[in-house]
């Protein structure tokens, strides 16, 4: 049923960053929404996605192919996040927690989601290392030693991405 029940909703959470604006798109936003404000009437309103639309995307999206050395290297990459010594014997000590499985059960939801929105039918290794942050950002436990050295999620994250190899 929908919406979803709480307990379910972790699965389709990342953890995205958004900053402030600069003051040129500051500018560009206020003007927008005092334009928005000033129309009268609506030209086109929306109509709702029903239940079965939805469920029809959700399969389109499960749907789309994602090849074997993708996979591997989406695998890899959050292995390496709970072996990372394998990888750089540096980060061994930096990361106290790596991500669990279920972290890789949503990376492979958002390279697909990723893929489907793009148009293709298929997931690409860029849709992967694009999403890896956000997916992986709240999965992963710097450890004390990494924060004294001014090391956070994103930093390894993206020595990750550095080193582990696009099968």
């Amino acid at each position: 049923t929908y919406p979803l029940p709480e307990a379910q909703l972790d699965r389709f959470l990342m953890h995205v960053k958004v900053g402030y604006p600069d003051a040129a798109t500051e500018k560009a936003i206020l003007h927008l929404v005092r334009n928005e404000a000033q129309v009268t009437h609506v030209e086109h309103t929306p109509t709702p996605m029903s239940e079965a639309d939805l469920l029809n995307a959700r399969q389109e999206i499960l749907n789309i192919h994602m090849a074997d050395s993708v996979e591997e290297y989406l695998l890899q990459l959050v292995l390496a996040t709970r072996h990372p010594a394998r990888y750089d014997k540096a980060l061994e000590r930096l990361i106290e927690y790596g991500a669990s499985p279920r972290a890789t059960i949503a990376l492979d939801r958002c390279a697909r989601a990723r893929a489907w929105l793009a148009g293709r039918d298929f997931v690409s290794p860029d849709d992967v290392m694009t999403l890896a942050p956000d997916v992986l950002r709240h999965r992963i436990i710097p450890s004390f030693e990494a924060e004294a050295e001014g090391y956070n999620t994103d930093s390894l994250i993206r020595r990750l991405l550095e080193l582990v190899p696009i099968v």
